[in-house]
């Protein structure tokens, strides 16, 4: 089946009478033409990743699913996840790219001027979104299915976004982003009457997919305490009133927003959540304007937008100082724990982000790996050429290191594993985002070298999944986010302690091989790196928390790779993942510095950053 990038326009043809003149074409009358080359330019065998079932196509994935699931969960699951492979490499890839040259638009006022905000989605987006809502493990009937018999849904679920994130991680935004995130804080902290009216419609077909999250601002941005979003209490709601900068899936019906109640202190310690909802409880329109949608570099196919409330109606949702049992010393309009509270749960977001990393990395890998094999230069594919060789080498090993954090990071068991006492890691998430949708970027921006000129054209998939893959490093926090995370989650919770845990059990159920050996070695220097880490001075530690946390992440992908090549020698025989956990460790651990610089007393580039900074660039432009 060929690629939609690679086929000739529609012209109401049969497909034969438009590739022939493909195949026809005269070489004669050019003076160098001749046979042999225009046969190295038969397009229709360039197919790229659309056609495949991105399942059956996939050994890695489906060797997870061994390793994950026992016999009979792997039996129920496999046949859906067939069918999800042959949709998401089907009709969702193409689908996704209609999308991307159509994306939804806002339509601010009907024909007679009233102003009705609506955002109008492309018929391929409605169509996507019916498809994977109707076939996504999510759906109660699938789910009940397998319930009745007694499958685990985690794995499943996982893998379907694996699936979906190498289609279009935009679409995967539209149907997931803050979905879970809003029921949770329903369920736990609205009123009984809200909980009860609120609950049904998230639940709902209708209302499947439309909920978001509400929280950056002009002035915010990843410092939430500086918000400037207010509520005030109305009677048994509230009235928001202020602007979100960025809101993705602004065609929802439901919001998580956070703000400060009149009276509350201008700190992290104010913010509080509310639910707004695009109805009033009366049926009228609530304040919710939407001002414009953004003008994205990539994920077309989630509509982001800048909204502004005006005495939008709210519900708190973070504890509430009218119940007499509220402490004295909590602040008004809340508990004091909303802030936190959203970022317990943005650490559950972060790891579907490091999801979609993976997924723009996949996908890149696929395109790369199909294109090099039908395409000539030298006389010879360049699949059979050394560098290239090397490159996708690299491009695998780097996917399946990554593939191996983030489905562990999710808390899936694995037959090495006590099923029961597997938790996830408070660590992982910021950790394991850090690398996955790094590698989003660089695999794509790979893909596209592999592709030469015609990856930098917009008519072939992987320029899209490089604008797509660029958000991944800023949705639910930047690097820096994410290493003050890390930071947050050692001194707090000393979370390092499980991480080097999970690392040890994985390199213990390694065997005894070499590459097992050497990331024991890595996990002993980990150690130290963290301990001599804990002896900074505060400003030189932040500014080693990068490769603090990127060496955590090589260390705990080499100990997962080698946990999974054991496994794969013992029970199947096989020695391919022995090979990928040596060529990682090979690349990634057999570093000379065996504590990524983390103990060195030298402070050169943080001592002498202005002298760095003035000689790159001068600026004497006064500021206003």
């Amino acid at each position: 089946m060929a690629s939609v990038h690679d086929r000739p326009p529609s012209t109401g043809e049969p497909p034969s009478a438009r590739i022939a003149p493909y195949r026809q074409e005269r070489v004669d009358h050019l003076p160098f033409g001749s046979a042999e080359k225009a046969d190295r330019y038969r397009t229709e065998r360039y197919l790229g990743a659309t056609g495949l079932n991105w399942y059956t196509a996939d050994p890695t994935v489906r060797f997870l699913a061994r390793y994950h699931l026992q016999p009979h969960e792997l039996a129920w699951a496999e046949p859906h996840l067939e069918g999800l492979g042959a949709l998401m490499g089907g009709r969702i890839s193409e689908l996704a790219e209609e999308t991307d040259r159509n994306p939804p638009r806002l339509e601010p006022y009907d024909r007679w001027g009233h102003e009705i905000n609506r955002v109008v989605l492309p018929h391929s987006l409605t169509e996507a979104k019916r498809l994977v809502f109707r076939h996504r493990f999510q759906n109660p009937a699938i789910r009940e299915d397998a319930q009745r018999h007694g499958v685990r849904h985690d794995f499943p679920v996982t893998a379907y976004s694996y699936l979906l994130d190498q289609a279009d991680i935009g679409l995967a935004c539209a149907i997931g982003t803050g979905v879970g995130m809003v029921q949770s804080l329903v369920s736990k902290y609205a009123t009984p009457e809200i909980r009860d009216w609120v609950m049904p419609r998230l639940l709902s077909e209708e209302w499947e997919g439309a909920a978001a999250q509400l929280l950056t601002e002009r002035t915010g941005g990843s410092d939430l305490g500086q918000l400037e979003t207010t509520a005030t209490p109305d009677g048994d709601a509230w009235r928001i009133n202020g602007m979100k900068w960025f809101v993705s899936n602004v065609d929802g019906e439901a919001f998580v927003v956070l703000a400060k109640p009149e009276g509350a202190p201008d700190s992290a310690r104010g913010v509080c959540t509310f639910l707004v909802l695009k109805e009033r409880r009366d049926g009228r329109r609530n304040g919710v304007r939407i001002r414009r949608l953004k003008d994205k570099l990539g994920t077309k196919s989630v509509a982001s937008a800048e909204v502004e409330f005006v005495d939008a109606e709210a519900f708190l949702l973070s504890g509430d100082p009218r119940d007499p049992s509220a402490a004295a010393d909590e602040p008004a309009g809340g508990d004091g724990r909303g802030l936190t509270r959203m970022m317990e749960m943005t650490n559950v977001a972060r790891l579907g982000v490091a999801m979609m990393g993976l997924g723009c990395a996949r996908r890149a890998l696929v395109e790369s790996i199909c294109y090099a094999r039908v395409r000539t230069a030298f006389g010879r594919s360049l699949i059979d050429q050394p560098l290239m060789r090397r490159k996708l080498a690299e491009m695998v090993v780097d996917v399946e290191a990554t593939q191996a954090l983030v489905f562990d990071g999710s808390g899936l068991p694995n037959h090495q594993q006590d099923r029961e006492e597997v938790r996830r890691l408070r660590i992982g998430a910021p950790v394991v985002k850090l690398k996955a949708a790094r590698l989003g970027i660089t695999a794509a921006s790979d893909a596209i070298e592999v592709h030469g000129g015609n990856g930098y054209i917009e008519t072939w998939p992987v320029a899209r999944i490089l604008r797509d893959a660029h958000v991944n490093t800023v949705w639910e926090g930047p690097d820096a986010i994410l290493c003050l995370d890390v930071r947050r989650a050692m001194e707090r919770e000393e979370a390092d302690g499980p991480l080097l845990d999970r690392i040890r059990e994985a390199v213990e159920h390694g065997g005894e091989t070499a590459t097992a050996a050497l990331v024991g070695e890595r996990a002993d220097d980990l150690e130290r790196a963290i301990e001599a880490w804990r002896g900074l001075d505060r400003e030189t530690a932040e500014a080693r928390l990068y490769p603090l946390a990127q060496f955590m992440g090589d260390v705990y992908a080499g100990a997962l790779l080698v946990e999974q090549a054991d496994w794969e020698t013992r029970v199947e025989g096989g020695e391919r993942k022995a090979l990928v956990a040596q060529l990682f460790a090979e690349r990634s651990l057999a570093d000379p510095d065996r504590l990524r610089g983390i103990a060195s007393p030298a402070r050169t580039a943080l001592a002498r950053f202005d002298e760095l900074v003035g000689g790159a660039l001068v600026d004497d432009r006064p500021r206003p």
